[in-house]
């Protein structure tokens, strides 16, 4: 097999993965599935993880396990993609889970929240922590298995209209937003609209919202924001990541040859750190040509950063009293974040600070 973009692995992961078990188990078997992705394809990087991982599913099972991607609207609109994959209109799909958490709020512990875990936190949870345990049970539920397979790093706060001043500013204030970030802004007193990213665009010309929030200066670029909005704030403390899954049907992973069932995940984990990867690099040169457009990046105020700390707790306790399994997850979650906001905080980020203030007085 080759991988003719970058290198998958490391030739030791790569050994290590062919004597694995699932690998061991070779077949003839072609398998033909669809996968609909919850993004438009001008949105390269969000999409293209969706052809990431059918390139990579097909390296791994020389061509015989065959994906083949449509992007939102094609088969179901981006944000049914839940459904699609549960009912068994199509056997796989590529999307956000905070997408759905009007069908089950805790779906969005495996999405993003508000002051929470950064991508290494995320799947340090997932991985060595209760995190796969407990969202398997909510995956399950739906009739899907979840699949890690991308995420978008840390996101800006998002694009404004009018400057934010005080938390006063929130109120009545129609922003475009998902998962529990609108729960948080609703707090506030803010109008939340969950949009598909294809359609925020025009919302914000027309003026039926005043402000959004999506990914990133790459992904926010490409959309145009900056046309229609001036400010665009930082800290993005509403997401530090946004893992994405690859949602497939219960039955037909359960029907797959052990080898592809690998596959799948080992292309998913590939289309992870390629995402990452890609944001990071793109976005470093994006805000650049932001700035340089007249784009005037902003710091949120301290009392808005702990308003919106108020904000978010309240609305994660008043979820847990009334959602036994939310409040489960949510008991777990808190503990892991307060653990790794401490190691954190002792380690990476004090001297990630001390890096970039020595740049600057270079």
């Amino acid at each position: 097999m080759t991988f003719t973009r970058r290198q998958f692995a490391p030739a030791a992961a790569l050994s290590a993965l062919a004597a694995s078990p699932a690998f061991a188990q070779q077949t003839n078997e072609i398998v033909k599935w669809r996968l609909t992705s919850s993004f438009p394809k001008s949105l390269d990087t969000l999409f293209g993880a969706s052809n990431t991982v059918a390139k990579v599913v097909g390296e791994l099972t020389d061509g015989k396990f065959q994906l083949q991607v449509f992007s939102a609207g094609e088969i179901v609109p981006g944000l049914q993609v839940l459904d699609a994959v549960s009912n068994g209109t199509v056997e796989s799909g590529h999307t956000y889970t905070g997408y759905y958490i009007g069908k089950n709020p805790s779906f969005i512990f495996d999405g993003s929240l508000p002051f929470g875990l950064t991508p290494r936190q995320h799947y340090a949870w997932m991985m060595y922590g209760d995190g796969r345990k407990l969202m398997d049970e909510v995956y399950d539920s739906f009739g899907v298995v979840g699949l890690t397979a991308g995420n978008t790093g840390g996101q800006m706060f998002g694009w404004f209209r009018k400057e934010l001043k005080s938390p006063k500013d929130f109120e009545g204030l129609k922003i475009r937003t998902a998962g529990f970030g609108g729960k948080v802004f609703q707090k506030m007193g803010a109008v939340p609209q969950q949009i598909a990213g294809g359609d925020i665009y025009p919302a914000m010309e027309r003026g039926t919202i005043d402000a959004c929030e999506w990914v990133g200066p790459y992904d926010d670029e490409k959309l145009g924001f900056n046309k229609v909005a001036k400010y665009y704030y930082t800290p993005g403390v509403m997401e530090l990541e946004a893992n994405n899954v690859v949602m497939t049907n219960k039955q037909a992973w359960a029907a797959l040859p052990p080898r592809y069932q690998a596959a799948l995940k080992y292309a998913g984990y590939y289309a992870m750190t390629d995402m990452m990867a890609s944001y990071d690099a793109k976005n470093a040169q994006a805000i650049a040509r932001l700035v340089a457009s007249g784009t005037q990046l902003s710091v949120l105020p301290e009392d808005v950063i702990k308003a919106l700390r108020v904000a978010l707790e309240s609305v994660l306790d008043e979820e847990a009293n009334g959602n036994a399994q939310f409040k489960k997850i949510l008991a777990n979650w808190r503990q892991f974040r307060a653990e790794q906001h401490r190691w954190f905080s002792i380690a990476d980020t004090r001297a990630e600070l001390a890096v970039y203030r020595s740049d600057q007085q270079r």
